[in-house]
């Protein structure tokens, strides 16, 4: 059921916001210039922060995630001038564009400020430019999944916190459960060949793909079946911490591959086996 839109909007936080676990500062100046954006292009419905700085754990490392919803049919139209206006107002050292084809109703760009913030050696200043045709499956915000989302634009309330569809998502579990447990004979017998030939590079792929991913969605499943999809994102948060420790030490490079694998299968036989 969803949950009454007057309660839902309440609880959206609004910009600006200091919270001791999303401090945004260091991006203030793209804060103000994307309400500035929202303020003066009339395609530019809705803009709001989402990533860790909604979930929670952002830090000094983190990009600054932008969800932004714009007059449907015209998302191209405003990424590109949006990336226009970018490259003038800001000092940007690059822009790394996602494929036009990445999504049907809009576009996605990652801003980089710094030539290598992979060093690590002063904080993070990338942001995530993610630009949607409006529309209900985006505008509509499962907290579970995403976090509070913090508006920075949004004049006609537009934003709406509620619940996936609960249908949906079992429909979808199902799915995911049933090929997990249709592929197991396979997925083994793909990581051990690899692991019997010597073919390590393709072993670890492999290990990852059919056994540890598998393994961590069925927990997601059992522990947060909201985020059922996120792969090995978020596993400190999302997972029991006992639950988590036994995930790491499955990591490549945390013991024999071998061994590693034949842990992770029967694991995996457990989970199914109780589902």
């Amino acid at each position: 059921m969803a949950v009454p839109i007057a309660r839902t909007r309440a609880k959206c936080k609004r910009f600006p916001v200091n919270a001791p676990d999303a401090d945004l500062s260091r991006h203030s100046d793209w804060l103000t210039w994307l309400a500035d954006q929202g303020a003066t292009d009339p395609d530019i419905l809705v803009v709001w922060v989402g990533g860790s700085a909604a979930t929670g754990g952002y830090d000094e490392w983190s990009d600054l995630d932008i969800d932004l919803l714009c007059t449907p049919g015209e998302a191209a139209a405003v990424h590109d001038r949006l990336l226009e206006r970018i490259h003038r107002d800001f000092d940007v050292d690059h822009v790394w564009r996602l494929p036009d084809a990445t999504w049907p109703d809009g576009r996605q760009s990652f801003v980089n400020h710094q030539p290598r913030p992979g060093t690590l050696q002063e904080p993070t200043r990338i942001v995530d430019l993610h630009v949607s045709e409006l529309s209900d499956a985006h505008r509509f915000v499962d907290v579970r999944r995403h976090g509070t989302p913090i508006v920075v634009h949004d004049p006609d309330d537009l934003v709406e916190l509620r619940h996936d569809d609960e249908a949906a998502m079992r429909a979808a579990i199902d799915e995911a459960v049933d090929q997990v447990r249709q592929g197991r004979a396979t997925a083994e017998w793909l990581v051990n060949r690899a692991l019997r030939r010597g073919h390590e590079p393709e072993a670890v792929a492999l290990y990852l793909r059919f056994a540890l991913a598998p393994l961590v969605q069925l927990l997601r499943v059992d522990h947060c079946p909201w985020r059922h999809d996120f792969g090995l994102r978020y596993l400190h948060t999302d997972l029991p911490t006992a639950v988590t420790q036994r995930v790491y030490a499955l990591v490549p490079g945390n013991g024999d591959l071998a061994a590693q694998s034949a842990f992770c299968f029967a694991w995996t036989d457990e989970l199914l086996g109780a589902g």
